[in-house]
């Protein structure tokens, strides 16, 4: 298991580029499964989930070249290895991975049948993949459960266009069944569907594609099926849980930071979010600027009553980032909520933050409220374990925001989400090392 050292105490600055966004990397990835053409991707990010998703493309066949420009990879999947992709390791590969539930829908769109096993990821709590399945069976797909297995067949011979409501506004969900409609007899509306940035690019490529979608950054998706799709080349977005994570970092530990391309239409309500914890964030083009923070102080509504944070579907927060905000609170002026209300177990790595010295109390696995030091008390170096993605990128801050220095270990949840992370910030000013 690889850890990070972490001398803390030391003030960043200089510019810092995001990486593409892992999210869509993996959405985008999976429709190439569509056609038999070539598909060229751009910016694709060099992180762990993304790699094993690209090298589960490889196993089942399809053919994958990567370009001269770092990030850069052709995907053609002309030859599939059908009888791969019913044995028993590729199930096994597909439940170490959360990414590869994506695959589904665009082989049932495609070969008209898929196998699925409860997918791997994060440990934050129960992810449920109802809403996969119910626009499956809408589409007039039929399931098989293997007891001998512990895995559902779906099949279908021909899927048809149909009207669905979907129970949550599920991002891979949305993206699921997007891909296995395109191919649909008919007409296919779905309502209630996920409109973040990255829902918006897959519908984008896939129309490039010769797909037919309406209705894109919207909850109501209007897909008219077609015969087949043909080639195309993408560019993914920048990754706006890293922009959000490095103003996160300016804001603890930066003594003026620039975050490069952060395509600042596509970030929503996250730059508001810090500025309701009092960080300046200044805007530059298409370039965000965050200054040193000596101190910050928290809002608080109009009415006079405590701030409250809260995940919601988009354009409201990503659920990704209250971990990052957590941290930030810590050293704020003024006390938050925050509450949690997509994964049961998300907020428990609080425990470590407040074995470093903050003023956390945890309300119940959804809520946490935080009482900010305004910097009068730093948080102190301890020993740690990264439990997922999010809190470890948020436990990394608050390593190199405190006295002392720290070691955060299994660190391979932070190289799914992260690419070259210490490197990146070490040209920053701080001083990470990798122990493996």
């Amino acid at each position: 298991m690889a850890s990070f050292k972490i001398e803390g105490g030391r003030l960043l600055s200089g510019t810092i580029t995001p990486q593409g966004a892992k999210n869509e990397a993996l959405e985008v990835i999976c429709a190439t499964l569509l056609t038999s053409e070539e598909v060229t991707i751009h910016n694709i990010p060099d992180i762990r989930d993304v790699n094993n998703l690209i090298q589960l493309l490889k196993d089942i066949g399809v053919k994958v070249k990567k370009g001269k420009k770092a990030g850069t990879f052709t995907f053609q999947a002309d030859q599939l290895d059908l009888k791969y992709l019913e044995s028993d390791e590729f199930v096994q590969k597909c439940a170490a991975l959360r990414g590869s539930v994506m695959m589904i829908g665009p082989l049932l769109a495609r070969m008209g049948k898929a196998i699925i096993t409860k997918p791997g990821g994060d440990k934050i709590g129960r992810r449920r993949l109802d809403t996969h399945f119910m626009g499956f069976k809408c589409l007039g797909a039929k399931f098989h459960h293997i007891e001998n297995r512990n895995v559902y067949e779906i099949g279908a011979r021909k899927l048809k266009g149909t009207y669905m409501l979907l129970d949550e506004a599920s991002v891979t969900g949305t993206a699921n069944i997007v891909m296995a409609a395109v191919f649909a007899e008919g007409t296919t509306t779905i309502y209630n569907a996920a409109c973040e940035p990255y829902i918006q690019q897959l519908c984008h490529m896939l129309n490039n594609m010769g797909a037919n979608i309406s209705g894109i950054g919207s909850n109501l998706l209007t897909i008219v099926g077609v015969e087949s799709l043909h080639g195309t080349e993408h560019k993914l977005l920048p990754d706006m849980i890293e922009v959000g994570s490095f103003i996160g970092l300016a804001a603890m530990v930066g003594d003026g930071i620039r975050i490069k391309d952060v395509s600042l239409k596509d970030l929503g309500i996250i730059p508001d979010a810090f500025r309701r914890l009092g960080v300046k964030v200044e805007t530059d083009g298409d370039d965000l600027y965050i200054p040193r923070q000596k101190h910050y102080v928290v809002d608080s509504f109009i009415d006079g009553t405590i701030m409250t944070l809260a995940d919601a579907p988009w354009p409201g927060l990503t659920p990704d980032l209250l971990s990052v905000l957590i941290v930030v609170a810590t050293q704020g002026r003024g006390s938050v909520l925050f509450h949690q209300k997509m994964f049961e177990s998300r907020l428990f790595f609080v425990d470590r933050l407040i074995d470093m010295g903050a003023q956390i109390i945890l309300c119940d696995p959804h809520r946490a409220v935080v009482v900010g030091h305004d910097r009068k008390l730093t948080l102190r170096a301890s020993r740690m374990s990264s439990p997922d993605i999010r809190a470890g990128i948020a436990l990394l801050i608050a390593a190199l925001s405190a006295n002392g220095t720290s070691t955060i270990s299994n660190i391979e949840q932070i190289d799914r989400g992260y690419e070259n992370i210490e490197g990146r910030l070490n040209a920053l000013g701080a001083k990470i090392t990798r122990n493996d």
